[in-house]
């Protein structure tokens, strides 16, 4: 027998070496394959992270940089899908149908081909950020994977670890090997030791590769050196037996690890060597029976990170179910941290990733731990005296669930959510730069693990929930790379460099975005930047012109992809596309040269392109973001807006931009023939440094018409506004239409204004010109601007001798020219002095205007010719006093020339000044214009402080005196200024108020609240005599109102407001205040009273048109009267209710008459309508069935005659009538003369029919009469007359013509429908009692009583009336 092989010894060694050389054989493609490289390290973790060398991501020095052609023209290959070169490798069979335990429903789905149809992938996000991330397949490591677990049988792969290797473990127990190259450098174990311990679980790499742990499904864990491939150690009593290894993980220190299980506990792993013996010492570092741990995440630091003081701690992450535990290994064994969940989905993965930052200038570990869709930062810190510190930040919420959470660099994270998409998120902003779906990656899970499938399933179901979405084991990230671990396949993922992001953009030809992108990288505001090197300035330098080669390409593809064939205006909509971005970015970039050389030279080519761009320098040559263009692109720019009739955008132009360059006089013409005024005094200002010139032109334009008084066109009218406007901004120093003029020309400039305006005559004066036409012209047109303008100038004015003369000389000439003229208008004559009264009011005035002048003013404004602008003058002058006038005039003289001219303003201001406000409220009583205003005046005087006591008085006093004026103007307003402030002498008040009506006013508004005074009379202390003199005024003037206003009146007494209404006799009022007073009884009598008389007016009138009025008037008094006993019949005891009605008698003797009477009444009336209704319902069914009686057609039993039985179209010689019968019975008249079937009643002759009478021949009239209603006496229905027919034989029919009463026919169907009947009908026995209650007119059913033949209905042996009695009503 052979002995079992030493797996710790030789066999596996052998093993390992058999199968790596059957694997190099027989899939010999590795040095075809690409070389991927790792980023070393990074250096984010510097102090100064905003600089970053090219030493970082280990980016070699490129003597050539690629030409943007040359990458535009690359085929990318990146991300094309992995193509087996075997096709049989794809043959599914062959592995074990176990293996299928390592991934979960969502990877198998993937495996299938149908899948990924309906899994595409989505396209990269072309937002600002671009395309962040650069995915690409391991070809080599992909097919060898695949390639080994068809040839050694090794089985899926389940879990991947990273660091200068790459460890893949598989279902089958087999760790594969990769170096950098992607070649297989080790196969460890065999399928004999996976049958043994189970697929593997969880890997891990040391610092310094050279040792490997394996941890396996069945709970085994192996250590291997990756430098000879030897098994060093086989663990199978580190933990609990029967549980799965969920995670195995090594600490700094190569003799220390951690392993987890799917038990839930966590086990520290000691490893030494005593003596050349290897062994593994075991220690439980928390247990699963007080919560399971399902993710572990030691500290690691980075070389050049050893030092740092947090790593003496040996930091571990735990992450339970419920909480989140941090501890240190080392010194001793200690708890740092606890940090609990919250509320949570069950099903949600707890995740945990460390990562060195920096912060403030420290770099500190900082733990992220999430599950659900939050995620956590802690960052951990150690103070000076050892102890750690951990400080939560910024948390990160998502609206999706995670299953993975891997740092790539400091500032940047990569998230998988539960769909199996990826999300890289910048973690200071929080901002999401890029999505990617990896679905093609058919990711592996560990959920078998989890769920330790291969121990018989032993866990918790909270474990096993977890485990459904877990892939702890399937990434694996290193040195700013991941890597993510499919069924077939391996993927890297890492952060593009910031020109990989720039050219990914234009090969998917979004030149746009990769413009945008690179102006983010050259601003500093793009996020997760790699390959940036040097201090800003480099880096904006390298940006720039990699920018300019873009626009360059970018102008070439304008031009390249423009229609050549359509509408102008699908061109113009191409460029008016893409030339602004070239525009915009080169003026971004500051580079104007290359923007009006090259760039203008190329889009120059197309018409449509030139336009286009020319249009889009408007908006910045108009912000004046733009100057210093050539002067070929001016000239250009002009051209065009001329050409397209848009001259107010280029006036709008041409004052915003340097025109020393171009031909001024062309220029010049231009404006002025287009009405440019703006940019022509623009152009001779800026151009030709010369003032004057634009101002004669305009001059010459709106002088004539000013001068003949004609009125001025729109265009005039603005001509001299823009004329008003220059001459402002040229004597305060300022440019028109903008800006400043230099300042070493500024005082040539405003004399050469002020020389311009004082001329006495004009260049090409006419000999009819008037002296100083200039300033005459500006007068004219706006007196007042024009003065506005001098006043603005003469503040600017320094005090110097020539600024003096200046001032004095303009003065002179504007008197000269206003006062000497009879042009101007007294407002503009007003204008003029009170410009000068401002001026000569100043303290530092130098001004002389003599006084006389001031004098004719006032003589000119108080005594005009004529009384017309009477309001317009009045504010002159007041303007002019207002604005230091006043100094000017003898205060006496002035009032009298206003009191004269009734110009009660000016009155009013010379009245205050000298304090005399009496006087003042005959200013205001006099003007008709402000007349209602003295009563705020009054109440202000009276009531704000800061008036003497004396001035009130004589306020007062002068109100009182026109207190009847007062009332006139406005009752309501006295009235409340009498409350206000005269409360006291309301019957002085009352007592000057001779007029009853004015009287009646004053105390309406007073006293009746709705008149809007809300003054309480009880403050008024208003005595009741007061109240009734008013309420006697109200019968007298408004005796309708007089209940209402007593209603809301509180202050009068009962029995003198009674004896006023009895003395007026207005009895309502009267009814109404004894029912107030409480006397019932007088009130309801004079009620009464009023109503009887109301009745005896009625009736002594008799009929007249007044008659309806009459009517209203007793039905509302008789309403009134109800009203008042209803209103106090709940207050009045039993005697009193009942003596009002009944005098001496009592209500409850005739109680029993009055209920029976109302019972007898309502009985009636149910009565009346019940017979009511159902003789309408029989009468219409009568109406009915006798209609349809009458309308229906006779048919002939035969068609012979019954008599003589011939057919009854013989004789037709003879005139002869047929007659049928409703019995079917035909005769010929002749015949039924011949045997005498006639019978008489009621004077009418009627046929009988003669088979169905001839029993009964000789009976008596009475049985005749029965048999009329029997249907034997019936009358001819139908009678024909023979007459010739062309066609045919038959004579025509003619209908007998209808008689006044019932027709015989109607009386034959009405018989009929009696006999339907059992008794007579109601109907029948109606008509009878109507004929018997009527006169002797015409009875359509039989003849008069008299007659023979009348047979009365009540006297049949068979008549029975059936009568329903009465209802029996309960008592």
């Amino acid at each position: 027998m052979e002995s079992e092989p030493d797996y710790e010894n030789v066999e596996q060694n052998l093993s390992a070496k058999t199968t790596e050389e059957e694997l190099n054989k027989s899939f010999n493609i590795e040095a075809s394959l690409s070389k991927f490289s790792y980023i070393d390290l990074d250096k984010e973790l510097e102090f100064k992270n905003d600089l970053i060398d090219d030493k970082e991501f280990d980016i070699p020095q490129v003597d050539t940089p690629p030409t943007l052609e040359s990458i535009l023209n690359e085929t990318d290959d990146e991300e094309e899908s992995f193509v087996l070169e075997d096709p049989t490798l794809l043959n599914i069979d062959t592995i074990d149908s176990h293996s299928y335990d390592t991934s979960s429903v969502a990877s198998s789905d993937s495996g299938d081909r149908t899948n990924l149809k309906r899994k595409k992938k989505l396209p990269d996000s072309f937002s600002l950020h671009g395309s962040v991330m650069r995915h690409s397949l391991l070809k080599g490591v992909s097919a060898q994977i695949v390639s080994a677990a068809d040839k050694v049988d090794a089985g899926l792969p389940t879990a991947i670890a990273v660091s200068s290797l790459i460890a893949v473990g598989t279902s089958h127990g087999l760790a594969l090997i990769f170096d950098q190259n992607q070649a297989l450098r080790l196969c460890l174990g065999s399928t004999s030791v996976g049958a043994q311990y189970g697929a593997i679980s969880a890997l891990s790499i040391n610092n310094d590769c050279s040792r490997l742990l394996c941890g396996f499904a069945k709970g085994q864990i192996t250590m291997w050196d990756l430098a000879s491939g030897k098994l060093l150690r086989s663990i199978t009593d580190a933990h609990p037996p029967g549980t799965a290894i969920l995670h195995i993980k090594f600490t700094d220190d190569p003799t220390l690890a951690i392993c987890n299980d799917s038990g839930g506990s966590v086990f520290e792993l000691t490893f030494k060597r005593v003596m050349g013996v290897r062994t593994c010492e075991s220690r439980c570092l928390f247990s699963g029976s007080k919560g399971e741990v399902c993710c572990i995440e030691p500290l690691h630091s980075k070389p050049e990170l050893k030092d740092h003081p947090i790593t003496q701690f040996s930091l571990l992450a735990m992450a339970s179910l419920t909480k989140i535990l941090v501890i240190g290994l080392k010194p001793s064994l200690k708890v740092w941290m606890t940090f609990p969940y919250g509320r949570m989905d069950p099903s949600s993965v707890p995740l945990l990733a460390w990562h060195f930052v920096a912060v403030h200038n420290y770099v500190n570990p900082m733990l992220a731990f999430c599950r659900g869709d939050i995620v956590h930062f802690l960052l951990v810190k150690r103070d000076e005296f050892g102890a750690i510190h951990v400080t939560k930040q910024k948390h990160l919420h998502l609206y999706y669930d995670l299953i993975n959470f891997t740092w790539i660099n400091s500032r940047t994270i990569v998230l998988l959510d539960s769909v199996e998409k990826l999300h890289v998120i910048d973690r200071q902003t929080q901002e999401e730069l890029e999505t990617v779906e990896i679905s093609e990656v058919q990711l592996v899970y560990n959920s078998s693990h989890f769920k330790s499938l291969a121990t018989g399933g032993n866990v918790s179901q909270a474990l096993a929930l977890v485990g459904e979405k877990a892939c702890y084991q399937s990434i694996s990230s290193y040195a700013g790379q991941i890597f993510y671990l499919g069924t077939k396949s391996v993927y890297v993922m890492m952060l593009r460099s910031w020109r990989e992001r720039v050219d990914h953009l234009l090969k998917q030809d979004c030149l746009t975005e990769a413009l945008a992108l690179a102006w983010s990288f050259h601003e500093g505001k793009a996020k997760a930047v790699v390959g940036l090197s040097g201090d800003a300035s480099k880096r904006k330098a390298v940006v720039a012109d990699r920018m300019v080669e873009i626009l360059f390409h970018y102008a070439d593809r304008a031009l390249k992809k423009c229609p050549d064939q359509g509408k102008i205006q699908v061109m113009e909509q191409h460029f008016q596309d893409m030339v602004p971005v070239i525009v915009d970015y080169c003026l971004l970039l500051q580079r104007k040269d290359l923007l009006f050389s090259q760039i203008y030279d190329k889009l120059s080519e197309n018409s449509v392109a030139k336009g286009v761009f020319l249009e889009c320098l408007e908006p910045y040559i108009l912000s004046d973001k733009l100057v210093g263009i050539t002067p070929q692109v001016m000239k250009d720019l002009i051209v065009h807006f001329q050409d397209k009739k848009l001259m107010e955008n280029v006036e709008a132009l041409i004052v915003h931009m340097d025109i020393t360059s171009l031909d001024i006089q062309q220029i010049v013409l231009m404006c002025w023939e287009n009405r440019l005024y703006d940019a022509m005094i623009y152009v001779y200002n800026r151009g030709m440094n010369e003032f004057i010139s634009p101002m004669e032109k305009l001059f010459r334009v709106i002088s004539p018409p000013l001068n003949a008084g004609k009125t001025l066109s729109d265009e005039q009218v603005v001509m001299g506004n823009k004329l008003l406007v220059y001459i402002s901004c040229c004597l305060a120093g300022r440019a028109y239409p903008l800006g400043d003029i230099p300042e070493d020309l500024v005082p040539l400039v405003k004399n050469q204004v002020f020389e311009f305006l004082i001329r006495l005559h004009s260049a090409e004066a006419s000999p009819e010109e008037e002296i100083y036409p200039y300033v005459r012209t500006l007068l004219h047109f706006d007196t007042r601007e024009f003065l506005n303008v001098l006043a603005l100038t003469f503040e600017d004015f320094k005090n110097d001798k020539q600024a003096v003369e200046y001032q004095q000389r303009i003065v002179d000439i504007l008197l000269k020219v206003m006062v000497e003229n009879s042009d101007f208008t007294p407002s503009q004559v007003g204008c003029l002095f009170t410009f000068l009264a401002r001026q000569l009011a100043k303290p530092d005035n130098t001004l002389f205007v003599n006084r006389t002048l001031f004098d004719q003013v006032l003589e000119f404004l108080c005594s005009p010719d004529d009384d017309s602008r009477h309001s317009e003058r009045q504010q002159v002058l007041l303007e002019l006093l207002q604005a230091g006038g006043i100094v000017q005039f003898e205060e006496s003289r002035l009032i009298r020339m206003a009191e004269k001219a009734e110009f009660y303003q000016i009155c009013e201001f010379m009245y205050e000044r000298e304090h005399q406000y009496d006087k003042i409220i005959d200013c205001y009583l006099r003007d008709p214009l402000r007349e209602e205003e003295v009563f705020n005046y009054i109440h202000n005087i009276l009531s704000i402080p800061g008036h003497s006591a004396e001035e009130k008085q004589s306020v007062w006093k002068k109100a009182m005196d026109h207190i009847e004026e007062l009332v006139a103007l406005k009752p309501c307003k006295a009235a409340d200024l009498v409350a206000t402030h005269f409360s006291a002498q309301i019957e002085t008040v009352i007592e000057k108020l001779q007029n009853q009506l004015l009287l009646f006013k004053f105390l309406r508004s007073l006293l009746d609240p709705r008149e809007g005074i809300h003054a309480n009379q009880e403050s008024l202390q208003l005595s009741p005599s007061i109240t009734e003199q008013f309420i006697e005024l109200l019968c007298q003037f408004k005796p309708h109102e007089v209940i209402e206003t007593l209603q809301v009146l509180e202050c009068f007494r009962l029995e003198e407001t009674i004896q006023i209404t009895q003395k007026y006799q207005l009895h309502e009022v009267t009814a109404y205040l004894l029912e107030k007073k409480g006397d019932i009884h007088g009130a309801f009598l004079i009620m009464l009273e009023r109503l009887q008389s109301k009745l005896q007016e009625i009736t002594q009138r008799g009929e007249s048109t007044e008659e309806n009025s009459s009517l209203k008037d007793v039905e509302s008094t008789v309403v009134e009267t109800i009203a008042l006993c209803q209103r106090n019949s709940h207050n009045l005891n039993q005697q009193q209710r009942e003596d009002p009605v009944y005098g001496k008698g009592k209500l409850g003797e005739i109680q029993g008459l009055i209920l029976g009477m109302l019972d007898t009444f309502n009985y009636e009336q149910t009565l009346l309508e019940t017979t009511t209704s159902l003789l309408n319902q029989d009468l219409h069914w009568s109406l009915c069935n006798l209609r349809a009686s009458v309308t229906r057609g006779l048919n002939p039993k035969q068609d012979y005659c019954s008599v003589c039985l011939q057919q009854y179209k013989r004789r037709q010689e003879m005139t002869d009538e047929i007659i049928v019968f409703s019995c079917g019975h035909l005769y010929h008249s002749f015949c039924l003369q011949n045997k005498e079937c006639t019978i008489e009643i009621e004077g009418q002759i009627r046929w009988t029919c003669y088979k169905c009478s001839s029993s009964n021949k000789v009976g008596k009239l009475s049985e005749n009469s029965s048999e009329v209603k029997q249907g034997r006496i019936t009358p001819a229905q139908m009678k024909v007359s023979p007459s010739y027919h062309q066609s045919k034989g038959d004579p025509p029919v003619k209908k007998v013509t209808s008689e006044p009463v019932l027709d015989p026919q109607q009386i034959q169907a009405f018989d009929q429908l009696c006999r339907l009947y059992r008794g007579s009908s109601r109907l029948a026995l109606l008509t009878e009692l109507a004929q018997n209650r009527g006169s002797d007119g015409c009875r359509p059913f039989s003849g008069s009583q008299s007659s023979p033949a009348f047979n009365s209905v009540f006297q049949k042996e068979n008549f029975q009336l059936r009568l329903i009695p009465p209802p029996v009503t309960e008592d």
